[in-house]
């Protein structure tokens, strides 16, 4: 039977394709180390890996299975720069801050695909993206966009594509223009994060499975992680729990919160499919973004996040091949072969959280939808802090992110209905 995440609905196709998947041990007894890290995500297992090799002793415990949660389970759809928009950042926080963000993210972008390829990680990495529209009056948004990007932010990949030459490149009409990226791509994303895990054991980190928190404790600067069967004292302390940390430590919870997030896998498409014949990944302009690509074998990957309950994983399937049908008629009878969900960590303004929550124990997440990217970096530079530098990590924990409203008891049906409210919305 296949394996099932505690946390998450349905069996991934990341999770039957990624080949050998090795387990780790539980923690049994007490450790004393120079960091403890909390989450065995991309955040957790980047900063494990460049901690280690830096000489750092370091512990990190994962409540489950590596993978299973949104590291393991994401669209691998890279992005460009911040999830914010370079544009909405320099209204904000001024040009030279907004250009250094930007510049950060590219780095991240490059030191990911490097990364892969130095530790011989197969993350079967696809050049391109495409980022559309339905809407006829979003198009001069696209143009100026592209624009700043080459102008200001130096980022000239970014060309603008008509009707005729979307429709081409998506194998549809219906969405009305865009953008396409040629400067990213996507990649698998459990693969990483296996391929991640291993770098990390073998430099020395000790990484330990099905090892919840308990909870946290920081005085006389040590930190202190309760678990089960053991404890772990430290110097230094990472949370990077992400959207899975409710209950943990409550000033992380107060900012990020858990959206579901739910991607159907379709049988292989065959090469005379005229579905994105370039190989491009795609995300639209709906607030509730639709988000998908072809793997190399020719499956295509659809993802979109919804307020509809999940009772069973076959729901992900009726949901998800309606989405299909929308853009790709042809497709309204396709076999769905997977159908899985898995949680988002986003914060109020779609910006990174990155806060020292007390004394010696930083946290972060929220990445809003660009975690694949971001998270690992963020991993490197918490490294970077640990070892004496803080500069860069800095320009995320300086990022102004406010807390949800209502509350940890008022604010999931607030945001239930924020979201149903934008769902009518895209499709006006």
């Amino acid at each position: 039977m296949p394996y099932q995440s505690p946390i998450s609905p349905g069996v991934s196709w990341y999770e039957d394709t990624v080949g050998e998947r090795p387990e780790y041990p539980a923690l049994d007894g007490d450790r004393r180390v120079d960091v403890a890290i909390v989450g065995g995500g991309y955040t957790g297992l980047s900063a494990a890996v460049h901690l280690a090799k830096a000489g750092t002793s370091v512990a990190l415990i994962e409540a489950h299975r590596f993978g299973d949660g949104a590291s393991g389970r994401n669209g691998g759809q890279l992005g460009t720069g911040q999830r914010a928009g370079a544009e909405e950042l320099e209204a904000e926080l001024g040009f030279e801050r907004a250009k250094a963000l930007f510049d950060l993210a590219e780095e991240a972008k490059a030191h990911l695909l490097e990364f892969a390829r130095v530790n011989d990680i197969d993350i079967e990495f696809r050049p391109g993206h495409l980022n559309v529209t339905h809407k006829t009056r979003e198009l001069p948004e696209y143009v100026a966009h592209a624009e700043a990007m080459a102008t200001r932010f130096n980022y000239p990949h970014l060309s603008i594509m008509d009707a005729a030459e979307t429709a081409q490149r998506m194998g549809s009409t219906h969405y009305v223009g865009g953008v396409r990226d040629a400067g990213t791509g996507h990649i698998h994303p459990m693969k990483l994060l296996v391929g991640t895990a291993r770098v990390a054991a073998a430099a020395g980190a000790a990484l330990f499975e099905n090892t919840p928190s308990t909870g946290i404790a920081s005085s006389g600067g040590k930190v202190q992680i309760f678990t089960p069967r053991g404890t772990i004292t430290a110097d230094n302390a990472l949370v990077a729990t992400n959207a899975h940390g409710n209950v943990l430590e409550p000033v992380s919870a107060s900012h990020i919160m858990p959206i579901g997030s739910f991607i159907g896998a379709t049988v292989a498409l065959g090469d005379d499919s005229p579905v994105l014949p370039g190989g491009e990944s795609v995300s639209d302009s709906r607030f509730v973004v639709r988000y998908f690509r072809r793997v190399k074998t020719g499956e295509l990957l659809f993802g979109g996040r919804e307020v509809y309950a999940v009772n069973d994983p076959k729901d992900i399937h009726i949901h998800i091949r309606r989405q299909i049908a929308e853009i790709y008629p042809a497709l309204k009878d396709v076999k769905i072969t997977h159908g899985w969900g898995g949680y988002v960590g986003i914060t109020l303004p779609r910006k990174p959280f990155v806060r020292e929550v007390m004394p010696n124990v930083i946290s972060a997440g929220g990445y809003s939808g660009h975690g694949v990217m971001l998270a690992n970096f963020v991993g490197k530079l918490y490294a970077e802090t640990v070892t004496g530098n803080r500069n860069r990590l800095k320009l995320f924990e300086e990022l102004r992110i406010p807390p949800f409203p209502g509350g940890r008891r008022f604010r999931a049906p607030l945001l239930f209905l924020a979201l149903n409210w934008y769902a009518l919305r895209d499709r006006f």
